[in-house]
């Protein structure tokens, strides 16, 4: 299977149109993450050792679904009914509903203060090889919790976690020199990749070293166009 048989899945998808452009956003890189990085198995999901992927950019998660539907973790007829009255699928993914979801998100800006907090609980348990990564939109960079938790877990050297930042230039505000600028500046590793190009996301993604987070900005069309 390839990204090309999950875009049939995302189209079964739908009623929740106006937020198609975020989902298309994120397919590229999260079929990469589910097919090439992830350390997680849909028969095993309470194994303590598995990789955590915590989607911060929850508000249009059809491709998320999608691609968990191809992946196993759920049938794929439960794509036909979003948002229904008896479906887990909502338009904000449910961690209690839905197999293979770490946290509910939705409300943007919450999702790297969880992943820090969720690597220093893995660290505090002794569990340092699972990978925390954590999936943004360039725009949630504008909340204030995500500079916080950029300035601690650079400070700290937490470097089992990794963001990806989906940039579609959605930002109200830029920041000078790019958004990876932003992560360096606090002592995180930094990459910037066509966020189309698979080979250049996982390539990206495995340039994480010890001593730092890591961050990829994985660029795509521009919102609207």
């Amino acid at each position: 299977m390839t990204v090309l048989d999950v875009e049939p899945l995302l189209r079964r998808l739908t009623g929740d149109e106006k937020h198609a452009p975020s989902a298309f956003s994120t397919l590229d890189v999260l079929w990469v993450l589910y097919d090439r990085v992830l350390r997680v198995d849909p028969h095993r999901l309470d194994d303590a050792d598995r990789d955590r992927f915590l989607l911060s950019k929850g508000h249009g998660p059809a491709a998320y679904y999608a691609v968990l539907a191809a992946k196993g973790f759920f049938p794929d007829d439960w794509l036909d009914d979003l948002a229904g009255a008896d479906s887990p699928l909502g338009h904000h993914p449910d961690r209690l509903r839905v197999p293979g979801v770490e946290i509910s998100s939705g409300s943007l800006g919450h999702g790297l203060g969880l992943g820090v907090g969720t690597a220093l609980g893995l660290r505090a348990q002794g569990r340092l090889e699972p990978r925390v990564y954590v999936l943004l939109g360039d725009a949630e960079l504008d909340e204030g919790s995500n500079h916080e938790a950029i300035a601690y877990a650079g400070a700290t050297g937490l470097d089992t976690v990794t963001a990806i930042v989906i940039d579609n230039r959605s930002a109200s505000h830029g920041w000078p020199g790019g958004i990876a600028s932003r992560f360096a500046v606090h002592g995180w590793t930094a990459v910037t990749v066509d966020g189309r190009d698979h080979d250049a996301v996982e390539a990206g993604l495995g340039q994480a070293r010890e001593g730092a987070p890591h961050v990829v900005v994985a660029v795509v069309e521009t919102k609207g166009s």
